[in-house]
């Protein structure tokens, strides 16, 4: 990371991840996609799905979260040289993820009282709860999956963490169908057959992170006297982690925001389902752009810990200039055919129109977010997370949460609350321009240029 040519090297290591990251979005997709087709109950099956989806990202906020703070402290003590620290964060960032799981796992018993919040039908409150509260307490394979592979990313090892994800993307995705329909010789599960798809999936990529972490010489082990808590390799981790965690956490209280406004202030489930569908169909655009900003994390990082200014500064550059090309790609695919994406969940029909015109308006605010999601990721990579977790705030929660509520309010239209994405992101780029220029002045321009 510290020699081969920035693009070159960016690429190489998106690659794995980007195709990870593409199958796992699929796989939210299939769940979707399966539950949103069950006979007689397709829409509320849908609805159900959706309204659980919140918690879900709450789990993967958590897992992600202190995944980055691993990360990017692992990649900071590779560039300095220093393989005890980043045997240390490694072992304490796992013993971290073991911990969250636990406390998600307790939740899981009490996920009732979550869907009463959005709605009265008794049928999507069983639907809803059958399904997250098996996800919820067989969640320890996702929070040790993704801590595997943060590992193996901080060594730059993309490669081999990308393994350990389509193995639980692609085992998902297979067991769908057959444990929701009862295809073969497998039980008709219903709702219940997505959730157990889903955790197998999640329990086998944990195995196979695990031993792809273990076994191989690599430039991090996982030492048993490591797992002892250290309190400085803690606040470390957290110290970019527990930004990440906010920011990936607002997601999820911006999702349940806006069910709650579409379901309660506008008081109908269409809002909520497309809201539902729409989330699950961009990540198909976002996860790319999110796999090759942690591919270029881990080479800013190292840089940044190198002080070679000139990689550093090339490797921001590149990473924005790709993130605007995959979204302009994501902004033809939703302006051209939103009608047949949408379809694909609309058993009786009553969600394309609606969920085509939201989506058209909804994607415009994609190759400004590519802007903000690559500051974020560079701010993030020099140990400023608080940075990112301000700009996260503003664009899911501090602006686009109230915009929503307004625009609903006066207008008193789903459709009009769309636009609160794009007022959003124009409020998080501006801040991290303002935060970038003043990074630049203070600290940036002082680093070393180095070679290319």
């Amino acid at each position: 990371m510290g020699t081969q040519p920035i693009g070159k090297l960016l690429f190489g290591m998106s690659i794995p991840l980007v195709i990870s990251m593409l199958v796992q979005a699929l796989y939210n997709v299939v769940d979707s996609y399966f539950v949103s087709n069950m006979e007689l109950i397709g829409n509320k099956a849908l609805n159900a799905i959706s309204l659980a989806y919140p918690i879900q990202m709450l789990m993967v906020a958590f897992s992600v979260g202190t995944g980055v703070g691993m990360n990017a402290y692992i990649s900071r003590c590779l560039g300095m040289g220093d393989h005890e620290k980043a045997d240390r964060g490694a072992a304490n960032g796992m013993l971290l993820l073991f911990v969250t799981s636990l406390v998600f796992t307790a939740l899981g018993f009490f996920t009732e009282p979550f869907f009463k919040l959005f709605t009265d039908d008794p049928e999507i409150l069983e639907l809803g709860t059958s399904y997250l509260r098996i996800c919820m307490i067989f969640c320890l394979g996702i929070f040790i999956q993704i801590g595997g592979e943060r590992i193996l990313q901080g060594m730059g090892k993309n490669n081999l963490s990308m393994i350990a994800q389509l193995v639980g993307a692609v085992t998902n995705i297979v067991l769908d169908p057959m444990l929701i329909y009862g295809i073969g010789f497998f039980p008709e599960l219903g709702m219940r057959g997505a959730a157990v798809a889903t955790v197998i999936g999640q329990w086998l990529g944990m195995v196979i992170a695990l031993l792809l972490v273990i076994c191989g010489k690599h430039e991090v082990t996982l030492k048993l006297k490591n797992f002892r808590p250290d309190k400085k390799t803690v606040a470390e981790i957290y110290r970019v982690g527990a930004p990440s965690i906010i920011m990936q956490s607002i997601g999820s209280v911006m999702t349940v925001g806006l069910n709650a406004i579409f379901s309660r202030i506008l008081a109908g489930e269409t809002g909520v389902s497309i809201t539902g569908v729409y989330f699950k169909i961009q990540s198909i655009i976002f996860m790319p752009v999110f796999g090759m900003t942690n591919a270029a994390m881990s080479i800013m990082a190292f840089n940044y810990g190198a002080a070679n200014r000139r990689r550093l500064m090339r490797a921001l550059k590149l990473t924005i200039i790709s993130a605007v090309l995959i979204m302009l790609a994501g902004v033809l695919i939703f302006e051209l055919a939103p009608e047949r994406i949408v379809a694909l969940f609309d058993k009786n029909g009553s969600l394309t129109e609606p969920g085509a015109h939201a989506f058209r308006i909804i994607c415009l605010h994609f190759p400004i977010a590519a802007i903000g999601i690559s500051l974020s990721t560079f701010f993030q990579s020099l140990g400023r997370g608080i940075h990112s977790m301000v700009m996260s705030i503003l664009r899911q929660l501090g602006v686009l949460l109230p915009s929503a509520l307004i625009l609903a309010l006066i207008f008193r239209s789903v459709d009009a609350v769309w636009w609160c994405f794009i007022v959003a992101e124009f409020a998080s780029v501006g801040y991290g321009s303002i935060v970038y220029k003043k990074l630049w002045k203070n600290e940036l321009s002082l680093i070393p240029e180095g070679a290319e």
